[in-house]
């Protein structure tokens, strides 16, 4: 019945809300870029690796959007112009809708 403690906030790592806390406070600039052939990418910038599992979130991105992907220098890029879309999906994740700069 030993759990961890989290050494951030003090709780067992079962109740552990450090992500959600780190959700709230970053500042996340999406944009679009235009790469060889006239591509699209959707880049999303400005998240805290160390606080958030960027890995994870790319998956649920790109599994929501039905595109490939890659993280490259702790920036999610997305095939295709996805910025309309995106201020929702990543409030409905949970962050904060006035962090999200489209």
């Amino acid at each position: 019945m030993s759990s961890e403690m989290c050494t951030v906030c003090g709780l067992p790592k079962e109740l552990c809300i450090c992500e959600e806390v780190a959700k709230e406070q970053q500042r996340i600039i999406v944009k679009v870029d235009t790469r060889k052939y006239k591509k699209e990418v959707t880049v999303i910038e400005g998240l805290n690796p160390t606080e958030i599992n960027l890995q994870e979130l790319t998956s649920y991105l790109k599994s929501k959007f039905a595109c490939g992907g890659t993280i490259k220098d702790n920036v999610i890029e997305l095939q295709g112009n996805h910025r309309n879309r995106m201020k929702a999906v990543l409030i409905q994740k949970g962050f904060s809708p006035e962090q999200i700069k489209v």
